[in-house]
């Protein structure tokens, strides 16, 4: 009889056991976390009954760190030692800090080698994910507290346009705070598993998600039970927050307030600002009211209202066309459009997107919670609460994925777009005599040339066989996870010598650098493909220059008559100078005449190589 085999303590879980999972939207002005209860995915609240927490941190001296509610009350009185909105910082460096165009009270100190900056506190200098994990924790007890039990995973979401260093500086807060993170989850596609559009009808799906730091479009189908992410847009640095300041800019000409107002009059404002925006979603005027060291009174109306915040909404349907022209769709394709966001709930906002989309969008379910909800029901399935549920998610990377190849040329081996998880690999060889090593400079970005794209990091890959240029095979893998995260390895296929790295870049891009790199793409596409085209002819001439002179410093001197070396030295000459030039037509020419030169001596070469190779061998042995 057989024996049977038992698991491994841990491995094998009862049919009763219900592993405690949640579902965390950490937001850029509040977040939340959501589980399965009773069979249903329904946020968390506080002991004082609240949802959302606002994602504000404060920081004293021997204290520890205070978030939400309680910290919310200092941001005004200690702009300094209370940071907000800190997710728009997320994986950025300093440089792309003080390039958005947002006024932040805080005392900024780059971290060398670190990429993103710390920021001055009084319990210490403290980093962006140093914050976030701290908003983590508090979610997490949260939820340890209420469910009565340590969590055994959580799915964590982040905007679809979050680049890989911000998706990675995500993950390290999560580790910070004690988390087991199951997945990274696209706020948009949480926001359509939260609505049971993976349980509905076929078709395609918008899903508009305006936060209060960010912005997201993105158009899924749903087909066969799986769901997959067609094309996504939008812009990491813009959202509710930017109608507040709009308003509150507003104000302060109304009331002739200086631009250079103090940091708690500015948060002052702020709110003020924000009170009358959410004043103005169910009445027709907010009344405006300054109090302490600034005194002013006014109104706001939704026709002002409209006139202030219009060229914002535009500033979201430009993502909106994109994505649908990625898609390659129009409006009529879309079947539904799912409102995210708590700057959804403005009605100027539902009526512009519903004027694009020519239909009415959902908005059934607390466009604050919808996301968590979402993050929650794919937790449980991950956590295998509901090993039988089909579900699929499928994401895709928002920016093509290459490498650099010789004469600065982008080679893509992943296109936008692609699926996520995805693993492709292309082969390449080495470009001199001899080369033992390689550089491998991985790429992002659309256009043609490496200098227009994004440097995302450099490895080596050592120990390659010395050989004839172009004779060597590696093998370049690249592997992008569930969570957007990037891995590349490169593999000399003779000897098995092996280099890997995984790509985790010190900060993201800049305030709008995708949907900059994605134009320029576009519009520089005919110069571009001309450039490539130059390159490569280029590469190509210096190829066969440096194998001709290779060849004529090894045997020409015997092989070659003297009035052969002439006219190919000539021709080579010739060559160099035409390669500099940009007549692409030119180049190929000339190496065409060099080739046809060139072509009796190379016969003789291949000849003398042969007799060298069987002189002195009887035939039976060859």
């Amino acid at each position: 009889m057989a024996l049977l085999q038992i698991s491994e303590p841990g491995q094998s879980a009862a049919p009763h056991q219900h592993r405690i999972a949640a579902g965390i939207d950490l937001g850029t002005t509040n977040s939340l976390v959501a589980s399965i209860r009773s069979g249903l995915a329904e946020t968390l609240p506080d002991i004082e009954g609240h949802h959302l927490l606002p994602s504000i941190v404060h920081y004293a001296k021997d204290e520890p760190a205070i978030v939400g509610n309680a910290a919310k009350q200092f941001a005004n009185t200690d702009p300094l030692n209370t940071i907000a909105s800190v997710k728009r910082l997320m994986g950025r460096g300093l440089k792309d800090v003080k390039t958005t165009g947002t006024r932040l009270p805080y005392d900024f100190i780059e971290n060398e080698g670190q990429g993103m900056p710390m920021i001055r506190t009084a319990a210490g200098d403290k980093s962006p994910v140093q914050v976030s994990a701290d908003i983590l924790n508090a979610l997490k007890k949260r939820a340890e507290e209420t469910l009565d039990g340590e969590l055994s995973g959580v799915v964590i979401t982040v905007p679809a346009y979050f680049d890989d260093a911000q998706r990675q500086a995500t993950k390290d807060a999560a580790t910070l705070a004690g988390l087991n993170v199951l997945r990274l989850l696209n706020e948009p596609t949480a926001a359509a598993v939260a609505y049971g559009l993976d349980k509905g009808a076929e078709g395609i799906y918008a899903i508009y998600d305006l936060g209060g730091g960010t912005f997201d479009i993105s158009i899924l189908r749903l087909h066969h039970g799986i769901f997959e992410v067609m094309a996504t847009a939008g812009n990491s640095a813009l959202g509710g927050d930017d109608i507040d300041r709009s308003i509150a800019q507003w104000i302060m000409q109304e009331a002739n307030i200086a631009d250079d107002a103090e940091h708690h009059h500015i948060r002052q404002l702020l709110d003020v600002a924000r009170t009358a925006k959410e004043t103005l979603t169910t009445q027709d005027i907010a009344p405006i009211q300054l109090e302490g060291h600034i005194k002013w009174q006014g109104e706001l109306t939704h026709a002002q209202l409209n006139q202030l915040i219009d060229p914002l909404i535009h500033k979201t349907i430009t993502p909106c066309r994109r994505a649908m022209h990625d898609a390659g769709l129009t409006v009529e394709h879309i079947k539904e459009i799912v409102m995210v966001g708590g700057a959804t709930r403005m009605p100027r906002v539902r009526e512009k997107v519903g004027d694009f989309f020519k239909r009415s969008p959902h908005t059934d379910i607390d466009p604050d919670k919808v996301v968590a909800i979402g993050a929650a029901i794919q937790a449980d399935i991950l956590a295998g609460n509901k090993p039988d549920d089909e579900m699929l998610l499928l994401d895709v990377i928002p920016l093509s994925l290459g490498l650099e190849t010789m004469g600065g040329l982008s080679e893509k081996i992943i296109p936008r777009n692609t699926t996520i998880p995805v693993a492709k690999a292309q082969e390449f060889t080495t470009f001199k005599d001899g080369q033992t090593a390689m550089l491998l400079h991985i790429v992002q970005g659309e256009r043609e040339l490496v200098l227009d794209c994004r440097s995302l990091a450099r490895f080596e890959l050592r120990g390659i066989p010395k050989m004839v240029s172009g004779s060597a095979r590696i093998r370049v893998t690249f592997q992008v996870d569930a969570d957007g995260l990037l891995s590349v390895s490169a593999t000399e296929e003779t000897t098995g010598v092996h280099s890997e790295i995984i790509v985790k870049p010190s900060y993201g891009l800049q305030d709008g650098d995708i949907e900059r790199m994605l134009k320029d793409s576009l519009e520089h596409a005919k110069y571009d493909i001309a450039a490539r085209t130059l390159r490569e002819q280029q590469v190509e001439a210096d190829s066969v220059i440096n194998a001709l002179r290779a060849a004529i410093q090894a045997d020409g001197h015997y092989l070659l008559k003297h009035q052969e070396f002439l006219k190919i030295n000539a021709a080579l000459n010739d060559l160099l100078k035409i390669k500099e030039g940009t007549d692409v037509k030119a180049i190929k020419k000339a190496i065409e005449h060099l080739d046809n030169l060139t072509q009796s001596y190379a016969e003789r070469r291949m000849d003398s190589a042969i007799h060298r190779a069987v002189k002195g061998q009887h035939v039976d042995e060859l």
